[in-house]
Protein backbone atom coordinates (compact mmCIF):
# COMPACT_ATOMS: atom_id res chain seq x y z
CA UNK A 1 0.00 0.00 0.00
CA UNK A 2 1.02 3.48 -0.64
CA UNK A 3 2.45 5.15 2.47
CA UNK A 4 0.35 8.28 1.55
CA UNK A 5 -2.91 7.05 1.14
CA UNK A 6 -2.01 4.58 4.66
CA UNK A 7 -1.55 8.04 5.97
CA UNK A 8 -4.83 9.37 4.88
CA UNK A 9 -7.16 6.40 5.94
CA UNK A 10 -5.18 7.06 9.11
CA UNK A 11 -6.11 10.32 9.46
CA UNK A 12 -9.96 10.13 8.50
CA UNK A 13 -9.98 7.31 10.85
CA UNK A 14 -9.38 9.07 13.58
CA UNK A 15 -11.64 12.13 12.44
CA UNK A 16 -14.42 9.90 12.44
CA UNK A 17 -13.68 8.61 15.88
CA UNK A 18 -13.15 12.26 17.50
CA UNK A 19 -16.96 12.96 15.61
CA UNK A 20 -18.98 9.70 17.65
CA UNK A 21 -17.02 10.58 21.06
CA UNK A 22 -18.32 14.60 20.59
CA UNK A 23 -21.68 13.20 19.54
CA UNK A 24 -21.93 10.82 22.12
CA UNK A 25 -20.42 13.44 24.79
CA UNK A 26 -23.49 15.93 23.74
CA UNK A 27 -26.34 12.98 23.92
CA UNK A 28 -25.52 12.69 27.73
CA UNK A 29 -25.21 16.70 28.26
CA UNK A 30 -28.72 17.10 27.03
CA UNK A 31 -30.03 14.25 28.81
CA UNK A 32 -28.57 15.42 32.00
CA UNK A 33 -29.94 19.09 31.44
CA UNK A 34 -33.75 17.79 30.75
CA UNK A 35 -33.62 16.35 33.84
CA UNK A 36 -32.39 18.88 35.82
CA UNK A 37 -35.06 21.60 34.42
CA UNK A 38 -37.50 18.74 34.98
CA UNK A 39 -36.46 18.43 38.91
CA UNK A 40 -36.73 22.61 38.63
CA UNK A 41 -40.11 22.68 37.38
CA UNK A 42 -41.80 19.96 39.90
CA UNK A 43 -39.75 22.02 42.68
CA UNK A 44 -41.62 25.23 41.54
CA UNK A 45 -44.87 23.55 41.20
CA UNK A 46 -45.27 22.33 44.85
CA UNK A 47 -44.11 25.70 46.17
CA UNK A 48 -46.95 27.44 44.00
CA UNK A 49 -49.63 24.39 45.26
CA UNK A 50 -48.84 25.65 48.82
CA UNK A 51 -48.90 29.11 48.42
CA UNK A 52 -51.95 29.43 46.89
CA UNK A 53 -52.89 27.02 50.31
CA UNK A 54 -51.70 29.38 52.54
CA UNK A 55 -53.87 32.78 49.92
CA UNK A 56 -56.66 30.42 50.74
CA UNK A 57 -56.50 29.62 54.27
CA UNK A 58 -55.63 33.47 54.58
CA UNK A 59 -59.07 34.88 53.15
CA UNK A 60 -60.99 32.35 55.11
CA UNK A 61 -59.81 33.95 57.81
CA UNK A 62 -60.40 37.12 56.70
CA UNK A 63 -63.75 36.54 55.80
CA UNK A 64 -64.91 35.28 58.87
CA UNK A 65 -63.77 38.15 60.72
CA UNK A 66 -65.06 40.62 58.66
CA UNK A 67 -68.45 38.04 58.74
CA UNK A 68 -68.02 38.37 62.91
CA UNK A 69 -67.99 42.09 62.64
CA UNK A 70 -70.90 42.64 60.51
CA UNK A 71 -72.85 40.60 62.79
CA UNK A 72 -72.09 42.59 65.43
CA UNK A 73 -72.89 46.37 63.63
CA UNK A 74 -75.89 45.18 62.90
CA UNK A 75 -76.60 44.13 66.17
CA UNK A 76 -75.07 47.46 67.62
CA UNK A 77 -77.50 49.41 64.87
CA UNK A 78 -80.55 47.14 66.03
CA UNK A 79 -80.20 47.57 69.46
CA UNK A 80 -80.15 51.21 68.55
CA UNK A 81 -83.21 51.35 66.53
CA UNK A 82 -85.18 49.73 68.98
CA UNK A 83 -83.89 51.86 72.09
CA UNK A 84 -84.94 55.59 69.33
CA UNK A 85 -87.96 53.47 68.67
CA UNK A 86 -88.97 52.90 72.52
CA UNK A 87 -88.10 56.41 73.36
CA UNK A 88 -90.43 57.96 70.66
CA UNK A 89 -93.09 55.83 71.56
CA UNK A 90 -92.58 56.79 75.04
CA UNK A 91 -92.38 60.72 73.76
CA UNK A 92 -95.36 60.03 72.26
CA UNK A 93 -97.40 58.44 74.79
CA UNK A 94 -96.47 61.84 77.08
CA UNK A 95 -98.07 63.99 74.71
CA UNK A 96 -101.33 62.34 74.33
CA UNK A 97 -101.10 62.27 78.42
CA UNK A 98 -100.43 65.77 78.42
CA UNK A 99 -103.23 66.62 75.93
CA UNK A 100 -105.62 64.29 77.69
CA UNK A 101 -104.92 67.21 80.62
CA UNK A 102 -105.42 69.59 78.75
CA UNK A 103 -108.40 68.77 77.38
CA UNK A 104 -110.13 67.51 80.72
CA UNK A 105 -108.85 71.04 82.07
CA UNK A 106 -110.52 73.42 79.10
CA UNK A 107 -113.57 70.64 79.82
CA UNK A 108 -114.36 71.36 83.07
CA UNK A 109 -114.01 75.47 82.62
CA UNK A 110 -116.32 75.13 79.68
CA UNK A 111 -118.06 73.83 82.61
CA UNK A 112 -117.72 77.03 85.37
CA UNK A 113 -118.34 79.13 82.62
CA UNK A 114 -121.65 78.46 81.66
CA UNK A 115 -122.79 77.99 85.05
CA UNK A 116 -121.77 81.53 85.56
CA UNK A 117 -123.16 82.35 82.85
CA UNK A 118 -126.52 80.37 84.19
CA UNK A 119 -126.62 82.58 87.30
CA UNK A 120 -125.92 85.76 85.19
CA UNK A 121 -128.84 85.17 83.15
CA UNK A 122 -131.12 84.44 86.41
CA UNK A 123 -129.74 87.64 87.51
CA UNK A 124 -130.68 89.98 84.54
CA UNK A 125 -133.70 88.43 83.89
CA UNK A 126 -134.33 89.83 87.93
CA UNK A 127 -132.96 93.53 87.29
CA UNK A 128 -134.78 93.53 84.48
CA UNK A 129 -138.08 92.64 85.98
CA UNK A 130 -137.15 95.22 88.87
CA UNK A 131 -136.23 97.29 86.08
CA UNK A 132 -139.70 96.93 84.69
CA UNK A 133 -141.60 97.73 88.03
CA UNK A 134 -139.85 100.60 88.84
CA UNK A 135 -140.31 102.20 85.36
CA UNK A 136 -144.24 101.56 85.55
CA UNK A 137 -143.91 103.21 88.86
CA UNK A 138 -142.39 106.67 87.73
CA UNK A 139 -144.94 106.80 84.86
CA UNK A 140 -147.26 106.26 87.88
CA UNK A 141 -145.45 109.15 89.52
CA UNK A 142 -145.06 111.18 86.23
CA UNK A 143 -149.11 111.11 85.71
CA UNK A 144 -149.71 112.17 88.99
CA UNK A 145 -147.54 115.56 88.67
CA UNK A 146 -148.72 116.46 85.72
CA UNK A 147 -152.33 116.22 86.91
CA UNK A 148 -151.16 118.13 89.93
CA UNK A 149 -149.04 121.03 87.51
CA UNK A 150 -152.79 121.14 85.41
CA UNK A 151 -154.89 121.80 88.18
CA UNK A 152 -151.97 124.42 89.43
CA UNK A 153 -151.22 126.46 86.23
CA UNK A 154 -155.00 125.90 85.06
CA UNK A 155 -153.04 124.80 81.46
CA UNK A 156 -153.51 121.14 79.63
CA UNK A 157 -149.89 119.94 78.49
CA UNK A 158 -150.87 120.98 74.84
CA UNK A 159 -151.50 124.40 75.92
CA UNK A 160 -148.23 124.75 78.25
CA UNK A 161 -146.25 123.50 74.95
CA UNK A 162 -147.77 125.96 73.11
CA UNK A 163 -147.63 128.95 75.58
CA UNK A 164 -143.39 128.19 76.37
CA UNK A 165 -142.53 127.99 72.41
CA UNK A 166 -144.24 131.37 71.35
CA UNK A 167 -142.44 132.73 74.55
CA UNK A 168 -138.84 131.70 73.01
CA UNK A 169 -139.37 132.33 69.38
CA UNK A 170 -139.34 135.92 70.97
CA UNK A 171 -136.40 135.59 72.58
CA UNK A 172 -134.27 133.65 70.06
CA UNK A 173 -135.19 135.72 66.70
CA UNK A 174 -132.29 138.20 67.90
CA UNK A 175 -130.08 135.25 68.95
CA UNK A 176 -130.43 133.53 65.59
CA UNK A 177 -129.76 136.66 63.77
CA UNK A 178 -126.66 136.76 65.62
CA UNK A 179 -125.54 133.66 64.99
CA UNK A 180 -126.35 133.69 61.43
CA UNK A 181 -124.28 136.48 61.11
CA UNK A 182 -121.51 135.01 62.93
CA UNK A 183 -121.99 131.87 60.82
CA UNK A 184 -121.60 133.83 57.94
CA UNK A 185 -118.22 134.96 58.66
CA UNK A 186 -116.81 131.85 59.89
CA UNK A 187 -117.71 130.28 56.51
CA UNK A 188 -116.15 132.72 54.53
CA UNK A 189 -112.86 132.61 56.58
CA UNK A 190 -112.77 128.78 56.20
CA UNK A 191 -113.40 129.31 52.76
CA UNK A 192 -110.62 131.28 52.17
CA UNK A 193 -108.54 129.02 54.38
CA UNK A 194 -109.64 126.19 52.47
CA UNK A 195 -109.38 127.75 48.75
CA UNK A 196 -105.29 129.00 50.17
CA UNK A 197 -104.83 125.49 50.97
CA UNK A 198 -106.13 123.61 47.74
CA UNK A 199 -104.17 126.22 45.64
CA UNK A 200 -100.76 125.59 47.96
CA UNK A 201 -101.58 122.15 47.66
CA UNK A 202 -102.17 121.78 43.73
CA UNK A 203 -99.33 124.14 43.37
CA UNK A 204 -97.28 122.01 45.19
CA UNK A 205 -98.01 118.69 44.01
CA UNK A 206 -97.72 120.29 40.11
CA UNK A 207 -94.26 121.71 40.46
CA UNK A 208 -93.37 121.34 36.71
CA UNK A 209 -90.23 123.05 36.05
CA UNK A 210 -90.94 125.69 32.86
CA UNK A 211 -88.00 125.93 30.08
CA UNK A 212 -88.33 129.21 27.89
CA UNK A 213 -88.21 127.86 23.96
CA UNK A 214 -85.20 130.31 22.44
CA UNK A 215 -85.75 131.76 18.98
CA UNK A 216 -82.24 129.96 17.60
CA UNK A 217 -81.25 126.27 17.57
CA UNK A 218 -77.58 125.63 17.20
CA UNK A 219 -76.66 122.43 14.67
CA UNK A 220 -72.95 121.03 15.63
CA UNK A 221 -70.81 120.60 12.74
CA UNK A 222 -67.71 117.89 12.51
CA UNK A 223 -65.53 119.99 11.76
CA UNK A 224 -65.24 123.72 10.01
CA UNK A 225 -64.75 122.28 6.00
CA UNK A 226 -68.55 121.15 6.61
CA UNK A 227 -69.33 124.69 6.29
CA UNK A 228 -68.37 125.43 2.98
CA UNK A 229 -70.00 122.59 1.54
CA UNK A 230 -72.91 123.74 3.36
CA UNK A 231 -73.00 127.16 1.66
CA UNK A 232 -71.99 125.78 -1.98
CA UNK A 233 -70.94 126.96 -4.83
CA UNK A 234 -71.76 130.48 -4.71
CA UNK A 235 -73.97 130.02 -2.00
CA UNK A 236 -76.76 127.93 -3.42
CA UNK A 237 -77.13 125.07 -1.11
CA UNK A 238 -77.73 127.16 1.91
CA UNK A 239 -79.97 129.31 -0.21
CA UNK A 240 -82.01 126.31 -1.11
CA UNK A 241 -82.11 125.17 2.57
CA UNK A 242 -83.16 128.97 3.50
CA UNK A 243 -85.94 128.92 0.74
CA UNK A 244 -87.40 125.22 1.57
CA UNK A 245 -87.55 125.77 5.26
CA UNK A 246 -87.72 129.67 5.90
CA UNK A 247 -85.08 129.25 8.48
CA UNK A 248 -82.48 131.97 8.38
CA UNK A 249 -78.70 129.99 8.95
CA UNK A 250 -76.39 132.19 10.24
CA UNK A 251 -72.72 130.86 9.72
CA UNK A 252 -70.19 133.22 11.48
CA UNK A 253 -66.87 132.62 13.59
CA UNK A 254 -68.51 130.07 15.87
CA UNK A 255 -65.91 127.25 15.35
CA UNK A 256 -68.10 123.64 14.33
CA UNK A 257 -71.26 125.20 14.84
CA UNK A 258 -74.13 126.79 12.83
CA UNK A 259 -77.40 128.74 14.09
CA UNK A 260 -80.66 128.34 12.76
CA UNK A 261 -82.72 131.65 13.75
CA UNK A 262 -86.62 131.72 13.55
CA UNK A 263 -89.78 132.51 15.75
CA UNK A 264 -91.77 129.70 14.28
CA UNK A 265 -90.10 126.04 16.17
CA UNK A 266 -91.68 123.64 13.61
CA UNK A 267 -89.84 125.71 10.67
CA UNK A 268 -87.09 125.48 12.82
CA UNK A 269 -86.97 121.74 13.97
CA UNK A 270 -87.54 120.99 10.07
CA UNK A 271 -84.49 123.15 9.34
CA UNK A 272 -82.38 121.49 12.32
CA UNK A 273 -83.21 117.92 11.23
CA UNK A 274 -82.93 118.21 7.59
CA UNK A 275 -79.55 120.00 8.17
CA UNK A 276 -78.02 116.76 10.62
CA UNK A 277 -78.89 114.92 8.18
CA UNK A 278 -77.51 116.26 5.20
CA UNK A 279 -73.95 116.66 7.41
CA UNK A 280 -74.38 113.00 8.29
CA UNK A 281 -75.13 111.41 4.73
CA UNK A 282 -72.74 113.64 3.27
CA UNK A 283 -73.82 114.34 0.07
CA UNK A 284 -75.28 118.44 -0.34
CA UNK A 285 -76.54 119.71 -3.36
CA UNK A 286 -79.92 121.59 -4.07
CA UNK A 287 -81.49 117.65 -4.83
CA UNK A 288 -80.73 116.15 -1.69
CA UNK A 289 -81.73 119.13 -0.03
CA UNK A 290 -85.29 118.83 -1.06
CA UNK A 291 -85.36 115.61 -0.27
CA UNK A 292 -84.13 115.75 3.54
CA UNK A 293 -86.22 118.60 3.86
CA UNK A 294 -89.54 116.17 3.08
CA UNK A 295 -88.38 114.01 5.25
CA UNK A 296 -87.76 116.55 8.30
CA UNK A 297 -91.38 117.81 7.86
CA UNK A 298 -92.91 113.75 7.67
CA UNK A 299 -90.45 113.46 10.60
CA UNK A 300 -91.58 116.80 12.73
CA UNK A 301 -95.25 115.61 12.28
CA UNK A 302 -94.85 112.22 13.36
CA UNK A 303 -93.23 113.98 16.85
CA UNK A 304 -96.35 116.15 16.91
CA UNK A 305 -97.97 113.01 17.04
CA UNK A 306 -96.20 111.98 19.75
CA UNK A 307 -96.01 114.22 21.84
CA UNK A 308 -100.10 114.59 21.59
CA UNK A 309 -99.85 110.71 22.87
CA UNK A 310 -97.53 111.90 25.98
CA UNK A 311 -99.72 114.71 26.97
CA UNK A 312 -102.56 111.96 26.98
CA UNK A 313 -100.96 110.00 29.16
CA UNK A 314 -98.74 112.13 31.54
CA UNK A 315 -102.36 113.09 32.25
CA UNK A 316 -104.56 110.17 32.19
CA UNK A 317 -107.14 111.69 29.79
CA UNK A 318 -108.53 108.68 27.13
CA UNK A 319 -110.94 108.78 24.69
CA UNK A 320 -109.58 111.67 23.23
CA UNK A 321 -110.39 111.71 18.91
CA UNK A 322 -106.68 111.27 17.60
CA UNK A 323 -107.55 114.63 15.80
CA UNK A 324 -107.07 116.42 18.79
CA UNK A 325 -103.87 114.55 20.08
CA UNK A 326 -102.59 115.64 16.73
CA UNK A 327 -103.41 119.22 17.61
CA UNK A 328 -102.19 118.87 21.25
CA UNK A 329 -98.98 117.59 19.74
CA UNK A 330 -98.85 120.97 17.58
CA UNK A 331 -98.88 122.92 21.05
CA UNK A 332 -95.52 121.47 21.82
CA UNK A 333 -94.11 124.18 19.28
CA UNK A 334 -96.50 126.97 20.36
CA UNK A 335 -95.60 129.87 22.98
CA UNK A 336 -97.76 132.28 24.69
CA UNK A 337 -95.55 134.97 25.84
CA UNK A 338 -92.76 132.83 26.04
CA UNK A 339 -94.65 129.84 27.60
CA UNK A 340 -94.65 126.70 26.08
CA UNK A 341 -98.42 125.41 25.93
CA UNK A 342 -98.34 122.30 25.41
CA UNK A 343 -96.45 121.91 28.89
CA UNK A 344 -98.66 124.76 29.92
CA UNK A 345 -102.23 122.66 29.15
CA UNK A 346 -100.68 119.50 30.38
CA UNK A 347 -99.38 121.84 34.14
CA UNK A 348 -103.35 123.40 34.04
CA UNK A 349 -104.65 119.84 33.81
CA UNK A 350 -103.37 117.87 36.45
CA UNK A 351 -103.58 121.43 38.84
CA UNK A 352 -107.18 120.91 37.76
CA UNK A 353 -107.11 117.27 38.24
CA UNK A 354 -105.53 118.29 41.97
CA UNK A 355 -108.15 120.88 42.75
CA UNK A 356 -110.87 119.21 41.87
CA UNK A 357 -110.25 115.88 43.93
CA UNK A 358 -110.13 118.09 46.91
CA UNK A 359 -113.63 119.49 45.83
CA UNK A 360 -115.28 116.43 45.23
CA UNK A 361 -115.65 116.57 41.89
CA UNK A 362 -114.89 114.76 38.49
CA UNK A 363 -111.32 114.90 38.41
CA UNK A 364 -111.15 113.49 35.04
CA UNK A 365 -113.73 115.47 33.39
CA UNK A 366 -111.80 118.70 35.28
CA UNK A 367 -108.52 117.35 33.94
CA UNK A 368 -109.88 116.69 30.15
CA UNK A 369 -111.20 120.22 30.15
CA UNK A 370 -107.98 121.70 31.65
CA UNK A 371 -105.95 119.54 29.14
CA UNK A 372 -108.27 121.20 26.38
CA UNK A 373 -108.57 124.75 27.39
CA UNK A 374 -105.99 126.05 24.97
CA UNK A 375 -106.42 123.65 22.21
CA UNK A 376 -107.67 126.65 19.72
CA UNK A 377 -103.82 127.72 19.94
CA UNK A 378 -102.78 125.42 17.38
CA UNK A 379 -104.56 126.69 14.83
CA UNK A 380 -104.33 130.58 15.48
CA UNK A 381 -102.06 130.88 12.93
CA UNK A 382 -104.50 129.04 10.21
CA UNK A 383 -107.99 130.16 11.29
CA UNK A 384 -109.27 133.78 11.54
CA UNK A 385 -110.52 134.46 15.59
CA UNK A 386 -109.54 134.13 19.16
CA UNK A 387 -107.91 131.12 20.27
CA UNK A 388 -111.00 130.40 22.44
CA UNK A 389 -113.18 130.42 19.84
CA UNK A 390 -111.85 128.35 18.04
CA UNK A 391 -111.09 126.19 20.71
CA UNK A 392 -114.64 126.09 20.71
CA UNK A 393 -115.99 124.77 17.41
CA UNK A 394 -112.84 122.53 17.10
CA UNK A 395 -114.31 120.53 20.32
CA UNK A 396 -117.57 121.10 19.06
CA UNK A 397 -116.89 119.46 15.52
CA UNK A 398 -115.23 116.55 17.77
CA UNK A 399 -118.41 115.70 19.71
CA UNK A 400 -116.13 116.74 23.11
CA UNK A 401 -118.52 116.95 26.31
CA UNK A 402 -120.77 119.95 26.99
CA UNK A 403 -118.73 120.34 30.49
CA UNK A 404 -115.46 120.79 28.49
CA UNK A 405 -116.67 123.05 25.56
CA UNK A 406 -117.82 125.67 28.40
CA UNK A 407 -114.90 125.11 30.55
CA UNK A 408 -112.86 126.25 27.44
CA UNK A 409 -115.52 128.98 26.62
CA UNK A 410 -115.27 130.10 30.01
CA UNK A 411 -111.29 130.48 30.89
CA UNK A 412 -110.88 133.89 29.69
CA UNK A 413 -114.56 135.04 30.92
CA UNK A 414 -115.50 135.10 27.50
CA UNK A 415 -118.81 134.10 28.73
CA UNK A 416 -120.04 133.36 32.95
CA UNK A 417 -118.74 130.20 34.33
CA UNK A 418 -121.76 127.82 35.04
CA UNK A 419 -119.75 124.74 36.27
CA UNK A 420 -117.42 123.91 39.30
CA UNK A 421 -115.22 122.66 36.85
CA UNK A 422 -115.03 125.99 34.28
CA UNK A 423 -114.06 127.66 37.59
CA UNK A 424 -111.67 125.34 38.53
CA UNK A 425 -110.01 125.37 34.56
CA UNK A 426 -110.03 129.39 35.52
CA UNK A 427 -108.21 128.96 38.52
CA UNK A 428 -105.33 126.77 37.85
CA UNK A 429 -105.10 128.59 33.98
CA UNK A 430 -104.44 131.78 36.13
CA UNK A 431 -101.63 129.45 38.65
CA UNK A 432 -99.82 128.15 35.82
CA UNK A 433 -99.15 131.43 33.68
CA UNK A 434 -98.97 133.59 36.69
CA UNK A 435 -95.65 131.58 38.22
CA UNK A 436 -92.31 133.44 37.97
CA UNK A 437 -90.49 133.25 34.80
CA UNK A 438 -93.26 131.57 33.32
CA UNK A 439 -94.26 133.65 31.05
CA UNK A 440 -92.82 136.88 28.89
CA UNK A 441 -95.08 139.31 27.23
CA UNK A 442 -91.65 141.49 25.83
CA UNK A 443 -91.23 137.35 23.27
CA UNK A 444 -95.01 137.29 22.63
CA UNK A 445 -95.20 140.85 20.87
CA UNK A 446 -92.23 139.66 18.86
CA UNK A 447 -93.81 136.57 17.85
CA UNK A 448 -97.13 138.06 17.13
CA UNK A 449 -95.10 141.12 14.89
CA UNK A 450 -93.64 138.22 12.71
CA UNK A 451 -96.80 136.63 12.57
CA UNK A 452 -98.23 139.97 11.20
CA UNK A 453 -95.66 140.50 8.71
CA UNK A 454 -96.13 136.43 7.05
CA UNK A 455 -99.83 137.55 7.46
CA UNK A 456 -100.06 140.54 5.29
CA UNK A 457 -97.19 138.41 2.73
CA UNK A 458 -99.39 135.92 2.23
CA UNK A 459 -102.44 137.57 1.66
CA UNK A 460 -101.44 138.77 -2.08
CA UNK A 461 -102.22 136.42 -4.75
CA UNK A 462 -99.98 134.19 -6.13
CA UNK A 463 -98.04 134.12 -3.14
CA UNK A 464 -97.18 130.36 -2.62
CA UNK A 465 -95.20 130.55 1.01
CA UNK A 466 -93.57 133.24 3.04
CA UNK A 467 -91.02 133.48 5.74
CA UNK A 468 -90.45 136.13 8.02
CA UNK A 469 -85.98 135.98 9.09
CA UNK A 470 -83.24 138.01 10.54
CA UNK A 471 -85.56 138.62 13.13
CA UNK A 472 -88.00 139.94 11.11
CA UNK A 473 -85.62 142.47 9.39
CA UNK A 474 -86.35 140.54 6.08
CA UNK A 475 -89.16 138.66 4.86
CA UNK A 476 -88.99 136.32 2.11
CA UNK A 477 -91.88 135.35 -0.42
CA UNK A 478 -91.84 132.31 -3.03
CA UNK A 479 -94.60 133.13 -5.99
CA UNK A 480 -96.29 130.61 -8.12
CA UNK A 481 -94.28 131.24 -11.42
CA UNK A 482 -97.44 131.06 -13.36
CA UNK A 483 -99.79 133.96 -11.73
CA UNK A 484 -96.78 136.18 -11.13
CA UNK A 485 -94.07 137.01 -14.15
CA UNK A 486 -90.62 138.72 -13.66
CA UNK A 487 -92.14 142.49 -14.00
CA UNK A 488 -95.00 142.05 -12.05
CA UNK A 489 -92.76 141.19 -9.32
CA UNK A 490 -91.21 144.55 -8.66
CA UNK A 491 -95.25 146.17 -8.06
CA UNK A 492 -96.10 143.12 -5.79
CA UNK A 493 -92.93 143.89 -4.03
CA UNK A 494 -93.78 147.64 -3.49
CA UNK A 495 -97.25 146.57 -2.91
CA UNK A 496 -96.32 144.58 0.41
CA UNK A 497 -93.38 147.38 1.16
CA UNK A 498 -95.86 149.54 1.21
CA UNK A 499 -99.08 147.96 3.32
CA UNK A 500 -95.94 146.96 6.08
CA UNK A 501 -95.79 150.86 6.44
CA UNK A 502 -98.77 151.66 6.79
CA UNK A 503 -100.19 148.63 9.17
CA UNK A 504 -97.10 148.21 11.14
CA UNK A 505 -94.68 149.56 13.96
CA UNK A 506 -91.26 148.17 13.73
CA UNK A 507 -87.72 149.10 14.68
CA UNK A 508 -84.89 150.43 11.65
CA UNK A 509 -86.44 148.74 8.55
CA UNK A 510 -87.39 145.68 6.68
CA UNK A 511 -86.31 144.25 3.41
CA UNK A 512 -88.94 142.35 0.99
CA UNK A 513 -87.52 139.66 -1.07
CA UNK A 514 -89.13 138.20 -3.72
CA UNK A 515 -88.28 134.83 -5.23
CA UNK A 516 -89.44 133.58 -8.69
CA UNK A 517 -87.84 129.84 -10.09
CA UNK A 518 -89.63 127.90 -13.23
CA UNK A 519 -88.49 124.28 -13.48
CA UNK A 520 -88.85 121.98 -16.51
CA UNK A 521 -88.86 118.60 -16.65
CA UNK A 522 -88.98 115.69 -18.94
CA UNK A 523 -88.64 112.25 -19.65
CA UNK A 524 -86.42 110.19 -22.51
CA UNK A 525 -87.95 106.72 -22.92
Amino acid sequence: MDPVIAIILIAAALIAGAAVGALVAYKKGVTAGVEQRKHEAETMVGSAEQQAARIVEDAEKDADNKKKSALIEAKDEIHKLRSEADKEIKDRRAELSRQERRMQQKEENLDKKTDNLEKKEDTLNQKIKSADEKLKEAESIKKSQMDILERISEFTKDQAKEYILSTLEDDLVHEKAVKVQAYEQLLKDECNEKARSYISLAIAKVAADQVSEAAVSVVPLPNDEMKGRIIGREGRNIRTLETLTGVDLIIDDTPEAITLSCFDQIRREVARIALEKLIADGRIHPTRIEEMVDKARREVEHRIKQEGERAVIETNVHGLNHELIKLLGRLKFRTSYRQNVLDHSIEVAQLCGVLASELGVDANMARRAGLLHDIGKALTSEIEGSHVQIGVDVCKKYNENPVVIHAVEAHHNDVEPRTVIACIVQAADAISAARPAARSENYESYIKRLQKLEEICTSYEGVDKCFAVQAGREVRIMVVPEVINDEKMVLVARQIAQQIETEMDYPGQIKVNLIRESRVSDYAK
